[in-house]
């Protein structure tokens, strides 16, 4: 398992404002994964939910009405032995959180440091672990079982050290039989040796042991065997007594113990590697961090730590399955190994982050020299099982002592770093900057405004009317997305959706914007206005969301809105990433009498094979390309060929983004059907676009030039939720 998946999540909390926070932390961060969070407010309480029902993993406060401190721990244990347990504590207490870690806690927050994203990554660490160490647990059963099922061999002596019994694995062991043994001296067939080399004098004493009576040889003694190899044993030696009390012999117990000594090798391994790349873990890594700071300071050197995401892991995971993606992962932690030098240390923290330390660097240059060789290796297709597959990372770097002096904020600053990298288009590196702070900051405010902007009804939405060339008339309307954050007013969509889809709150965005839409198109015709297509943008976590046919098909029984009146845009990139399954949710929609268009089309990576193969009502020429019609640039004739390759197609052309009268002439004059942007009108509320349906585009378009649209072009036709 390489992302675990917590969907019950049990939060034992007395604090109502705590419990309400942790709440919108995870209800912010996981509306995709968490189905079930159950509250209770003691553990009296706790404990009756988890013998009833099964949950991922327990949060709990280790100040209860009814438990305190470690007995709240330990009766959690009790209650779920094999559940992942978080404890939440009020004070920064080392020596609370080591004990609580000793009573089974897979780790502890401290509530006044806890932040969104830190709070579901340490559950889902929590759950990782948790199933390491059932994994390590079961193991060692294993180990021990198979170990005490093993016949131990038993060698026996007389008074005077000479053999008189071998039992077969003592025959196995010694390679001798008894039959050969009988009667030889005890130093003869079972010699033996302490780690220094020399001869056990245990063994050449064993006539002065049977006085003494029974005691156990030193744990590093090696039997030598008759063929002269050595093997590690665990031996004890006793005296046998006749009916008087006299020693009259001695019984040697031994076994091997090669395999107990190379499992228990193998589970200290373990405890500090991850199971899957076999990559130190976080365990490790921070203690090679703590190492490599001590010597930093010795030796006045750096060292960098390069904190690694992948690119759409998530989606060839989801796609392909999790045995593919767990041989990505694979691959890639020997590529980024391959990279790096032997001093240096590359560690999987759990999903499809990477973290390298690079030890004793001179200068920033080297760490900037590293994260684009790994940037590079990465990127080179991975053979896994008969799929090539092509994928990117993200990088962020810090550096001690520069960006932090321990291991917790220098992790903390290059992650930072890593998202930086990935807003700035991803497949790139960015060193950590102290501003990079505030920006979290303001990303992370944003985030929790987010998750409450539906229920304070702070979105609206805004129509860009869809002009037919040939009559003038407005045929259509864009429904768009605005924002009027609470403090910061009117948010741009990109501030917003890019945050939205991180979160997961673009499906309930995406579903109340089609609600709306639908809404508002069934109010018009309601009202006398004539039926015109209502188009709505859906993103790429909608489109393969399973309940997205469903909950269009009920808007639109619900709302009343004829299915021929709504138009669904999905953009290439959303069509061509499953194109088999895009297919048969495009035959689905097209059979029920939704129209579909294809949105920004051209800046994607769609081919005419691909078009012809998916049921498709329109294409959307992006207004990149219609912006070189006014300035005589090169994709004029990318214009003209979309025109034409769609009518030949028999689809409809929209053209987005239209500012100028040479604009609207030239996609008139090359047969384009509709087109949309500022020459026309700006995205208006519901109460002036109704205005505009019954006056006409002409009379309420006052300026109509290049300058009144440049402001905001970004508005003019670019999609939402997408």
């Amino acid at each position: 398992m390489t992302m675990s998946t917590i969907r019950r999540l049990l939060l034992v909390v007395d604090n109502p404002g705590d419990a309400r926070l942790l709440r919108e932390m995870v209800n912010e961060r996981a509306a995709s994964s968490v189905t079930e969070l159950t509250h209770v407010e003691t553990l009296a309480e706790a404990e009756k939910h988890l013998s009833e029902r099964e949950v991922d993993v327990i949060l709990l406060d280790l100040a209860l009405p009814d438990a305190q401190g470690m007995g709240a721990v330990r009766r959690a244990k009790a209650a779920a032995p094999r559940v992942a347990l978080v404890v939440l504590t009020g004070v920064d207490d080392e020596l609370l959180a080591a004990q609580a870690l000793q009573e089974g806690a897979q780790d502890y927050l401290i509530k006044s440091q806890i932040e969104a994203r830190g709070l579901l990554r340490a559950l889902r660490y929590a759950v990782e672990r948790k199933i390491m160490e059932e994994a390590l647990f079961v193991e060692k059963e294993r180990a021990q079982v198979t170990l005490g099922c093993i016949g131990e061999a038993v060698v026996c002596t007389d008074i005077f050290g000479k053999i008189t019994f071998l039992n077969v694995a003592a025959e196995q062991l010694t390679g001798w039989s008894l039959a050969e043994s009988a009667g030889r001296p005890m130093v003869e067939i079972f010699r033996t040796r302490d780690s220094s080399g020399e001869d056990s004098a245990e063994t050449t004493a064993a006539v002065a042991i049977l006085r003494i009576g029974a005691m156990h040889l030193p744990s590093c003694c090696l039997l030598i065997r008759r063929d002269g190899v050595e093997i590690p044993i665990e031996e004890s030696i006793a005296a046998i007594h006749n009916r008087e009390g006299e020693a009259i012999g001695a019984v040697i117990v031994f076994r091997d113990v090669s395999a107990a000594r190379a499992t228990a090798l193998q589970i200290v391994h373990s405890a500090q590697h991850d199971f899957l790349t076999g990559l130190p873990n976080r365990v490790l890594l921070n203690d090679r961090i703590d190492q490599a700071i001590l010597m930093a300071k010795r030796n006045s050197a750096q060292i960098a730590l390069l904190f690694m995401d992948l690119d759409g892991f998530k989606h060839i995971n989801d796609s392909l399955g999790h045995p593919i993606g767990d041989e990505l992962l694979q691959s890639v932690a020997k590529r980024v190994v391959n990279c790096v030098r032997g001093a240096d240390t590359v560690s999987r923290q759990g999903g499809d982050e990477f973290i390298v330390l690079l030890s004793e660097i001179q200068n920033s240059e080297m760490a900037a020299v590293m994260a684009t060789r790994i940037l590079k290796a990465v990127a080179t297709t991975h053979a896994v099982d008969k799929h090539d597959l092509y994928i990117t990372a993200s990088i962020g770097v810090s550096s001690y002592p520069g960006d932090g002096l321990n291991a917790e904020t220098l992790i903390k600053n290059a992650d930072t770093a890593m998202y930086q990298a990935k807003e700035n288009g991803r497949q790139c590196f960015r060193f950590f900057k102290p501003a990079m702070n505030a920006r979290a900051v303001e990303r992370q405010s944003i985030e929790e405004s987010l998750s409450q902007a539906l229920q304070r009804h702070e979105f609206k939405l805004h129509y860009q009317p869809k002009v037919c060339l040939r009559t003038g008339a407005v045929v259509g309307a864009e429904a768009l997305l605005r924002w009027t954050h609470p403090k910061r007013g009117m948010l741009s969509p990109a501030q917003f959706i890019p945050i939205a889809e991180d979160c997961g709150l673009i499906l309930p965005i995406g579903r109340w914007v089609l609600r709306e839409a639908c809404k508002q198109a069934r109010a018009w015709v309601d009202a006398g206005q004539r039926p015109i297509t209502m188009a709505v943008n859906a993103s790429a976590m909608e489109f393969g969301d399973d309940g997205f046919l469903g909950s269009l098909f009920t808007v639109l029984e619900e709302t009343g809105l004829e299915s021929t009146a709504l138009e669904v845009e999905l953009t290439e990139s959303v069509l061509m990433k499953r194109v088999e399954s895009s297919a048969n949710i495009l035959r689905t929609l097209r059979q029920r009498g939704v129209r579909v268009a294809v949105d920004d089309f051209g800046t994607g990576y769609s081919s005419l094979s691909y078009l012809r193969k998916l049921p498709i009502d329109a294409l959307k020429v992006d207004q990149s390309f219609v912006r070189q019609i006014s300035t005589g640039g090169d994709d004029v004739a990318i214009v003209t060929a979309v025109i034409n390759m769609a009518r030949s197609l028999k689809l409809r052309v929209i053209a987005e983004g239209v500012e100028t009268r040479t604009e609207m002439e030239f996609l008139k004059a090359h047969h384009c059907d509709e087109a949309q942007g500022y020459y026309f009108s700006k995205p208006v509320p519901a109460r002036q676009f109704a205005e505009l349906l019954e006056r006409g585009v002409g009379r309420m378009t006052a300026r109509r030039g290049r300058s009144s649209a440049s402001a905001i072009r970004h508005e003019s036709g670019a999609p939402d939720v997408a």
